[in-house]
């Protein structure tokens, strides 16, 4: 089936095509023009949410969870590149390609779910970003949650600038948080041997509920459905050639940037679990889930009081990171889908509204003590709403009608395939546990 619609006026049109590409010079000085999306991605495979769900798994289960870590993020990779390669093919990114190939009463529930895994994205940034302020500052968490609205001020600075300076912005808070995690690891000497068998599967992730809940978590908290929305989108900002060889050379370009900047996300969220094995489930606390909780332990177990500093400083980062690339990921997503243009202000607004009021209600209620259980269900629905948009990302990719020469490999299509497969399946086991368990 061809597109229903014509190729229209893009998402994020006042960035599109303003990164030029230079067409003379060395294939390494066109490589780092494209150097930035990928690592925009890669904030949020490792945002607050993950942080919750991957120091959960580490204090319960040490390393077994790492297997599931590192099966995420092979995920991860296939699937932003499949998200570059319909960008780069069809010039659209993934809400526009869904509202042109099938009709409203499909698209609409899309755009619903997909508007639902950003405001679960963000309740999980309003609670992280508000227990950043908390452990740094002494900030209320009540308070801190109020805060988070103001990000929009930041991010609307950073895109009147330009926006290469979003993504310096992006890469410069991820090169403190790999250094704050990088000392405490050093702090904690884990055993070599143990993190080793913590990447060999084990059949105990889908024979333990609780273990599966964790998985589960993990994966949605890394593969995230709102990524594959803003790396189709922010892909755009690039200006290349319409011709097949240049295409081919871009698409080449932007899969290693993803491909590196998904790597290093891959050991920041190996790191988490680590600390949170080594520090945790090595002492016997086997159910440290709140942030807050890991960073008070953090300086009598490791004999530091530096450790719960840096653990702060890189949660906050991680908070500052995700609000931005959650703000461009709805801007896309609602733009793509209704072609509703709205000021960044009020579109930030709106998507904030909706996390405040859980994240307020919850903080308010229970204080501290509900917000870990609600960082890891927020990050579980995200799973849950994985495959609504995996599966139209598989489906278009693997379309010659759609792709052209640019259609996905067999193999890679295949490979997909199986990924979808393997989340739904999960899933469903989930949800037949939790009704039946």
């Amino acid at each position: 089936m061809a597109w229903r619609e014509e190729r229209g006026t893009p998402s994020l049109i006042e960035v599109h095509g303003t990164i030029a590409v230079p067409d003379t010079g060395s294939n390494l000085r066109r490589a780092v023009a494209f150097v930035g999306p990928g690592y925009l991605v890669a904030v949020g495979y490792m945002d607050p949410g993950n942080w919750a769900t991957s120091i959960a798994g580490g204090s319960k289960f040490g390393y077994a969870l790492l297997t599931v870590a590192l099966l995420s993020n092979i995920m991860a990779i296939v699937l932003q590149s499949l998200c570059a390669r319909l960008a780069v093919g069809t010039g659209r990114d993934l809400a526009q390609a869904c509202r042109d190939a099938y009709p409203r009463w499909v698209s609409g529930p899309l755009w619903l779910l997909a508007e639902l895994a950003i405001c679960a994205t963000d309740l999980a940034e309003v609670i992280g970003t508000a227990i950043g302020l908390n452990l740094l500052f002494g900030i209320p968490l009540e308070i801190g949650v109020v805060l988070t609205a103001l990000d929009v001020f930041l991010i609307l600075y950073l895109q009147v600038l330009g926006f290469r300076w979003v993504e310096a912005f992006i890469i410069a808070l991820l090169g403190i948080i790999a250094v704050c995690f990088a000392i405490q690891i050093a702090m904690v000497q884990p055993n070599l041997g143990d993190i080793i068998r913590g990447f060999a599967p084990t059949t105990r992730i889908v024979t333990d509920p609780d273990m599966l809940y964790l998985a589960l978590g993990i994966i949605g908290a890394t593969v995230m459905p709102h990524n594959l929305y803003l790396h189709s989108g922010i892909v755009g900002t690039r200006k290349f050639g319409d011709d097949l060889a240049e295409k081919r050379q871009a698409l080449r370009y932007i899969t290693l940037d993803s491909t590196v900047a998904l790597m290093f996300a891959l050991t920041i969220n190996a790191s988490i679990l680590i600390l949170a094995a080594g520090s945790f489930h090595a002492t016997g606390r086997q159910e440290v889930a709140e942030l807050g909780d890991a960073h008070s332990l953090l300086a009598p177990l490791l004999g530091s009081a530096m450790a719960p500093t840096l653990f702060a400083i890189a949660l906050l980062c991680c908070g500052l990171n995700s609000t931005v690339t959650a703000t461009l990921a709805g801007q896309i997503v609602m733009e793509g889908f209704l072609r509703i243009r709205l000021p960044q202000w009020l579109r930030r607004f709106v998507t904030r509204s909706l996390a405040i009021v859980p994240a307020a209600g919850v903080t308010i209620a229970y204080g501290e003590a509900g917000t870990g259980k609600l960082l890891i269900l927020s990050q579980v629905i995200l799973s849950l709403q994985l495959p609504f948009a995996v599966v139209p990302l598989v489906m278009f990719t693997a379309d010659r009608s759609k792709m052209g020469a640019l259609v996905a490999p067999r193999w890679l299509s295949v490979a997909a395939g199986v990924i979808a497969a393997v989340i739904i399946a999960l899933n469903i086991k989930l949800i037949i546990d939790f009704v039946f368990g």
